[in-house]
């Protein structure tokens, strides 16, 4: 038996085309990239249950295949570090109580 501590899982919950995403990974750090975070080695439930979420196989069918993925910071609503893994889900964005960071509006230059 390995003495190596059990890797950390990170839930993380970003807005995303009026919706938000609630999503589970084992990787989360700042990327290189100015503004953004990044995010691998997403979890998924195992697909061994009876009952399968449509939800949640709507986010498994949605990244599957990608290696990692660069959020906007102003699109994060929280990163928390948890015990397991839960299930992976799509909120409507409407009538929530987080209203994501005000961006600037764009100058006409004309």
């Amino acid at each position: 038996m390995s003495d190596r501590e059990p890797q950390s899982i990170y839930r993380v919950l970003f807005h995303n085309q009026g919706e938000v995403y609630e999503l589970y990974a084992r990787s989360i750090y700042q990327s290189e990239l100015y503004g953004f975070v990044e995010i691998e080695d997403y979890t998924f439930g195992t697909r061994s249950k009876m009952l399968i979420d449509p939800t949640e196989d709507r986010l498994r069918n949605e990244f599957d295949g990608v290696q990692r993925s660069f959020i906007p910071m102003h699109s994060i609503v929280r990163i928390d570090e948890v015990e397991k893994e839960g299930i992976a889900k799509i909120s409507d964005s409407k009538g929530d109580k987080v209203t994501p960071f005000p961006l600037p509006l764009p100058r006409d230059r004309s």
